[in-house]
């Protein structure tokens, strides 16, 4: 019997070790996170958000929406990207046209194109120098909570956007 139980031991002790060692990287940086939440759409068998491993590829978050469905056009994707928290991945049919929303873009007079800060998505937002998920994020909670912006320079209300990233944005950005 002590035969029997030994090995069950050394695989206890194996299994024991194993949450220790994916929790060192938190430890020693709290930024990494161990999961992450993608938003699939399109032409996925099951759409809707997915939790992965921190570190997942854009072929994992595939799989775990139960892949492609016959009319996808998977070469209008990266299956090798590592998939960033809080994407949202939009699988094309073979042949769509995809094309940003006009709606968060404006032309100005002088012809060039702006990010409406009141209209933009999330991804359209996160096309802004020094705007990642969570200050999309931010900014889209604080249009829902406090409305539409009135001027450019009320971005800076909004948590973690401080005069620093203000200066980079304002001539990117509209309300209008």
């Amino acid at each position: 019997m002590e035969t029997e139980t030994t090995p069950a031991t050394s695989l206890e002790l194996i299994n024991a070790e194993s949450p220790q060692q994916t929790e060192t990287p938190e430890k020693e940086n709290p930024a990494i996170a161990a999961t992450l939440m993608i938003d699939m759409k399109g032409q996925v068998v099951n759409p809707g958000v997915y939790e992965l491993p921190a570190g997942s590829r854009m072929q994992d978050a595939i799989d775990a929406a139960g892949g492609f469905t016959p009319e996808a056009d998977s070469r209008a994707i990266n299956l090798a990207l590592i998939v960033v928290d809080e994407t949202s991945l939009y699988i094309p049919a073979t042949g769509e046209e995809t094309v940003l929303p006009a709606t968060a873009q404006t032309v100005s007079e002088g012809g060039s194109s702006l990010i409406n800060i009141n209209t933009a998505t999330e991804a359209e937002l996160m096309e802004l120098p020094g705007i990642g998920p969570s200050k999309a994020a931010a900014i889209l909670a604080y249009r829902d909570e406090a409305g539409s912006f009135k001027t450019p320079e009320e971005l800076t209300e909004v948590t973690g956007i401080g005069d620093k990233t203000f200066e980079q944005l304002k001539d990117l950005i509209t309300t209008k």
